[in-house]
C-alpha cells in the first residue's frame, strides 16, 4: 500500500450507522473464561511476583506482640530498679564516706590542738621552774648539793645536828606530810650506815623481782638506780639512787614515776665532798 493510512475496520448498519462489535458468546462478559469462570491474571514473563494483598494481623499475633512489650516493658523496670538500688546504695557509701572523713578531720584537729596545748603547758611548766634553787645538805655528811626547781618546797625532817641520820623532802606547791603512804616528789636521805650493809635490802627486792637495778655515774662515782617497789613505803612505785658519800650512805628518791624526768634532771647536778 503507497501512501495509504491503515483504517480498523469498523462494522456499520445498512443506515450507515457504526454497529457495536457483539460477543461471539452472548454470555461472556468481559474478563470472564469461555466457561463462565473469572480469567486470573498471570504475570508476564520476565516480571517479578505479582504483589499480594496484606491481610490484617490475627488475634493470636495482637496477644504475642502485646505479650512482647509486656515482657520488655518487665525487663525495663528490672533493670530500673536494680539501677535505683545502686544509685541508693553509692550515695550511702558516698555520705558515710563523708562523714567518716569529716571526723577524722575533726579528730585530727582536735588531738593537734590538743598536743600543741599540752606542748605549751610543759614549756610553761619548765619556766616556772626557772631559775633552779641549790640544795645543800650538812658539811659534815659531804655537802651533798644538787638543783631543784624553784616551785618546789623544801621541808627538813632531821638535820643531822648530833649525828644520826638526815632526812629532807621536797614536792611542787607544798610537801606532804611524811609516812610510809605519802607521796612526794623527793626524798634526800643521807643514813648513817656503811653503803654495803644499806643496799643489802635493795638486793633483796631485786631478787624477788620487785625492783630492777642499773648503775649511772653520779659526780663520778658509781649509783646503782633501782626502779620499783620502794623499800620502806607502802608499796609505792617509784626511782632509789643509792650512793656512798664518804662513810655514809645517800638515798636520792622520788615517790612516783610521775616525777622521772625531774629526778634524772636533778640527779646529773648532784655534787658531793668525797
Amino acid at each position: 500500500m503507497d501512501n495509504q493510512t491503515y483504517q480498523p475496520f469498523t462494522p456499520q448498519s445498512a443506515g450507515g450507522q457504526t454497529q457495536p462489535m457483539q460477543s461471539p458468546n452472548p454470555g461472556m462478559g468481559p474478563g470472564m473464561a469461555p466457561n463462565g469462570q473469572p480469567i486470573t491474571p498471570q504475570p508476564l514473563a520476565g516480571m517479578g511476583p505479582m504483589p499480594t494483598t496484606t491481610l490484617p494481623a490475627t488475634a493470636k499475633q495482637q496477644k504475642n506482640q502485646k505479650n512482647i512489650w509486656m515482657i520488655v516493658g518487665i525487663v525495663g523496670g528490672f533493670f530500673s530498679l536494680v539501677f535505683l538500688i545502686l544509685f541508693i546504695v553509692m550515695l550511702v557509701n558516698w555520705n558515710n564516706a563523708r562523714t567518716n572523713v569529716d571526723g577524722q578531720i575533726s579528730v585530727a584537729v582536735a588531738t593537734a590542738v590538743n598536743d600543741n596545748t599540752k606542748q605549751l603547758e610543759e614549756q610553761f611548766a619548765m619556766r616556772e621552774k626557772l631559775p633552779y634553787n641549790l640544795f645543800a645538805g650538812p658539811a659534815d655528811y659531804g655537802e651533798l648539793s644538787f638543783n631543784y626547781p624553784k616551785t618546789w618546797s623544801v621541808y627538813e625532817a632531821k638535820d643531822a645536828v648530833n649525828g644520826g641520820d638526815y632526812e629532807a623532802y621536797l614536792n611542787p606547791d607544798k610537801v606532804y606530810p611524811v609516812s610510809a603512804s605519802s607521796i612526794n616528789a623527793l626524798r634526800v636521805i643521807i643514813k648513817n650506815q656503811a653503803y654495803d650493809s644499806y643496799i643489802k635490802q635493795y638486793d633483796d627486792y631485786v631478787r624477788n623481782g620487785k625492783m630492777s637495778v642499773a648503775v649511772r655515774p653520779v659526780n663520778g662515782e658509781n649509783a646503782n638506780i633501782y626502779t620499783g617497789q620502794l623499800p620502806g613505803t607502802d608499796k609505792l612505785q617509784g626511782i632509789a639512787a643509792v650512793l656512798k658519800v664518804r662513810d655514809k650512805t645517800a638515798i636520792i628518791q622520788t615517790d612516783t614515776m610521775v616525777f622521772e624526768e625531774d629526778f634524772y634532771t636533778l640527779l646529773d647536778s648532784v655534787q658531793f665532798n668525797r
